[in-house]
């Protein structure tokens, strides 16, 4: 089990997901990822967008909160492993030219809002 997951500290829908891994008891890495979706290339290489949260299980790329969740119960179950996120390992960040008209104001959520 390799469990990845990227997020911003402030997202309502990440945190959903924190504590789901949480209350799973389950070892992630745990990868914070910049505001600004433009500067979130770590997101898109694994999802090919820019949202999250987005969680890894070995190859398995999910991208919807509810899908994770739902994931989480069905693989997991109630007894999990133990709760400690790992830090990322550093990464080079490649940053765009310039910042899209959608991407000047920070996001967790497809349609914009934070939910």
């Amino acid at each position: 089990m390799a469990l990845t997951l990227y997020h911003v500290s402030w997202c309502p829908e990440c945190e959903v997901v924190r504590e789901k891994l949480a209350s799973l008891k389950l070892d992630y890495i745990d990868v914070i990822v910049p505001d600004a979706r433009a500067f979130r290339q770590q997101v898109h290489e694994v999802s090919d967008q820019y949202y999250v949260p987005v969680l890894m299980d070995d190859d398995l790329v999910l991208t919807e909160t509810e899908e994770i969740l739902a994931y989480l119960d069905d693989r997991y179950g109630t007894d999990g492993g133990t709760a400690k996120p790992r830090p990322a390992k550093p990464s080079a960040e490649q940053t765009p030219a310039s910042l899209g008209e959608d991407d000047q104001y920070p996001s967790c959520s497809r349609d914009g809002r934070v939910k």
